[in-house]
């Protein structure tokens, strides 16, 4: 069955109303029929059938054993931090999400883990980080914002190699067009509050993962912590899902046409987008993954710039968060990149003339228009 297919169908036939929505099932807890029986479901931290919809879904569509739902995030990601103990060494990209890092440096620092940030273009680099305690590596492709592409399929055999966990978080380009699992990834993470959900009306989070060992260890950490999503926002999620295909495919169409027009633009010294021929990973990009997605990045001539553009535009929201229907332009060093420190941020490119633009689904010729009086 084909992915856009999945995603409209994907782990339908449960409801045995027949209903083709998926009930909200908005009850903390289920009557036992008796002692010592359940009906499969007790208390809605550990499941709940509306959930359970959306989990089989996420699973399908990345092709993994398993997949969780959690209330956002990175309450995703701080859950699956909880796999590693004391003295475990991660080799990180060092270009994350800085809510990511964040969360690395803060707490899993003083929980007793180490890190290690690298460029994973070079994956014999990569390989050198290698200790004895390393347990993992966590990368995001692309990157954000700096839009780097790491090869999957490659980073995977050395991860397999040392007997690592390969964890990608793959938020940008979503099930719909990358499939790390299928690539030689252990785990995926995702913001669902971004394109699965796409309408800038909810949060939520995913771990997907290939092993039902992982997912063993994963739900009792899940049952443990309690970060679930709720049962109203995981049919808003199924609910965005249905039309994943069609948005994705819309939007990159727009972030083509933008990324191009950018390039071009005299007040625009450097544009990152990977669906670009001239981006130093496209070719990785094509191997790897079905489409390029919506996500630009680009670096104006001067702070000056960047202030009038985001003071100016119109259409276009100045907001965090990315992969709604409508446009959103962010000012990383500002905003998702802000608790980074500066000399970090500065190497790697996130200065105060770079911009990171998600390409929502409002006509192309609008979008230039409003970029154009910006600018």
């Amino acid at each position: 069955m084909d992915i856009s297919t999945i995603c409209i169908h994907g782990s339908d036939g449960n409801d045995p109303t027949g209903s083709i929505t998926v009930p909200i099932y908005q009850t903390a807890t289920f009557a036992h029929p008796g002692v010592g029986l359940s009906t499969g479901y007790d208390y809605s931290r550990v499941q709940n059938p509306t959930r359970q919809h959306l989990e089989k879904l996420m699973a399908e569509l990345e092709g993994g054993a398993d997949a969780l739902a959690f209330s956002t995030g990175m309450a995703a990601i701080a859950a699956m931090m909880e796999l590693f103990q004391i003295g475990d060494h991660i080799i990180a990209l060092n270009d994350l999400y800085g809510g990511s890092v964040r969360l690395f440096h803060t707490i899993s620092e003083k929980n007793g883990l180490t890190f290690t940030y690298t460029n994973m273009s070079d994956l014999s680099k990569v390989e050198s980080l290698i200790k004895p305690e390393t347990k993992a590596i966590f990368v995001e492709t692309p990157s954000n914002p700096m839009m780097y592409v790491t090869d999957l399929a490659a980073l995977s055999k050395i991860a397999q190699s040392h007997n690592l966990l390969l964890i990608v978080d793959n938020t940008f380009l979503t099930p719909y067009y990358q499939n790390p699992i299928a690539l030689g990834a252990d785990i995926v993470v995702h913001s669902g509050t971004k394109y699965l959900s796409g309408h800038n009306d909810t949060l939520a989070g995913f771990i997907v993962v290939k092993s039902p060992d992982l997912a063993e260890k994963l739900r009792a950490i899940y049952k443990t912590t309690g970060a679930c999503l709720s049962p109203f926002d995981s049919w808003l999620i199924i609910r965005g899902i249905k039309t994943l295909a069609v948005r994705m495919d819309k939007q990159q169409s727009n972030a083509i046409a933008l990324a191009q027009w950018l390039s071009n633009h005299p007040k625009i010294k450097k544009v990152h987008y990977i669906g670009l021929p001239d981006h130093p990973d496209y070719t990785t990009s094509v191997k790897q993954a079905r489409g390029f997605g919506a996500m630009i990045s680009f670096e104006v001539i001067s702070e000056e710039t960047a202030v009038n553009l985001l003071e100016r535009i119109k259409l276009i929201y100045y907001a965090e968060s990315l992969g709604g229907v409508e446009s959103l332009i962010t000012y990383p060093m500002l905003q998702t990149h802000g608790d980074v420190p500066e000399a970090e941020r500065e190497a790697l490119g996130i200065n105060e003339r770079l911009l990171r633009l998600s390409v929502g689904l409002e006509n192309i010729n609008d979008l230039i228009a409003d970029l154009e009086q910006a600018l």
